[in-house]
């Protein structure tokens, strides 16, 4: 195929406004995740990044003879240590992340020979560019960077497919014993008193509810030794914000209360016809025997199908709950390539010692595999 060296102008934009008309569209039009949307984005560049010390790598590609926006590939450039790594804007928040592109633009694009240049000219130096949590090769971000082939990670997605009735979903999904144990779970927590399932649909309800998951997260996650995110103020600023802006069009956050007080709370972000989870918080001290997490699921599940969402994306992490519910496991890929010498260290030691990855987690300044921590359900 004939190379097209005319099609498309690249330039770095830092100041890109992510809340534009342009980019709403171009998202719309995209192969991009909900973790690319406008909102997200906005918020986690101007409220994460500063605090993490990361500074904006925000490549746009426009069609030369229109000057309209074509792609745009939302990056950070963040010092972990003595690493300079490249990476997409993520700081432990996004689970899944692409360039925001359709995939005919990123295929024109790959012909491109002077636009992958001065792309892959413009995100340099580095010592260690790492691009993870790619979910699938419907945008090959490794040819247009002319990085090494893409390779699984360590850990999967998951996600189940919804049915209408829920009554229909629940037997193909859940085993029948299982189905049966939820019941019982069910009665038991009826008796406990007044039980209310909502999703929130204001502001003042959305921010209590994140104030609640804060209560109930922590001393959870504490005592497993990789502590919490909400309990840091930049990212609870970041939910927080993320959740009222979004309530209503790619937000929900949905709760149970018991006699009016909060016992459970789902958030999570809905992008084409699926409801993607992204924290959870119980109180598992006062329902514990319940089983209060499971049951959560399976009434957010019975949501979804009554609004027609077709898939309820548990996303990252293999926790067993999430196969109790019919979810099935999706290959997570990364791509990294050394800029230099400390870099090809790095890449070295990450490939031959997987302790490191885990003593990382420990060490702030090295944390070369950021990620979130889900929420169990039980």
């Amino acid at each position: 195929m004939n190379k097209n060296s005319d099609a498309f102008d690249v330039n770095i934009d830092d100041a890109f406004d992510f809340l534009s008309q342009e980019y709403a569209e171009l998202f719309d039009g995209s192969a991009a995740t909900a973790f690319q949307h406008p909102v997200w984005l906005d918020s986690l560049y101007g409220k994460l990044a500063p605090a993490a010390a990361a500074k904006r790598l925000v490549v746009v590609v426009r069609h030369r003879a229109s000057g309209a926006l074509a792609s745009v590939l939302p990056m950070l450039r963040v010092r972990r240590g003595p690493i300079r790594t490249v990476e997409f804007a993520d700081l432990r928040v996004s689970d899944y992340l692409a360039p925001v592109c359709s995939t005919n633009v990123f295929s024109d694009l790959l012909q491109d020979e002077t636009a992958c240049r001065e792309i892959r000219r413009l995100v340099r130096p580095f010592d260690l560019l790492r691009m993870t949590k790619l979910p699938d090769g419907r945008l090959p971000i490794e040819s247009l960077l002319a990085a090494p082939r893409r390779t699984s990670m360590d850990t999967n997605a998951y996600a189940t497919v919804l049915t209408a009735p829920f009554e229909q979903w629940r037997i193909n999904a859940l085993g029948r014993s299982y189905q049966k144990e939820l019941a019982k779970k069910w009665r038991q927590l009826e008796k406990r008193g007044v039980l209310a399932f909502s999703c929130c649909d204001d502001g003042a309800s959305t921010l209590a509810a994140i104030e609640v998951m804060k209560k109930f997260r922590g001393p959870r996650f504490q005592a497993q030794g990789d502590g919490d995110l909400l309990q840091r103020s930049e990212y609870f600023d970041f939910y927080s914000d993320v959740a009222s802006r979004g309530l209503g069009s790619f937000v929900r956050l949905y709760t149970m209360k018991m006699d009016d007080e909060l016992i459970a709370a789902v958030l999570g972000l809905y992008h084409r016809n699926s409801f993607l989870v992204i924290m959870s918080a119980f109180d598992i001290d006062g329902y514990r025997s319940q089983s209060i997490g499971a049951l959560m699921f399976e009434r957010v599940a019975r949501d979804c199908i009554e609004r027609g969402d077709q898939t309820l994306d548990f996303t990252i992490g293999d926790e067993p709950y999430k196969k109790l519910f019919g979810a099935q496991p999706s290959p997570m890929w990364s791509v990294t390539q050394a800029g230099s010498a400390a870099g090809t260290v790095a890449l070295f030691a990450l490939k031959q010692a997987p302790w490191i990855k885990h003593a990382a987690k420990r060490v702030a300044e090295f944390k070369l595999l950021p990620t979130r921590t889900s929420t169990p359900t039980s």
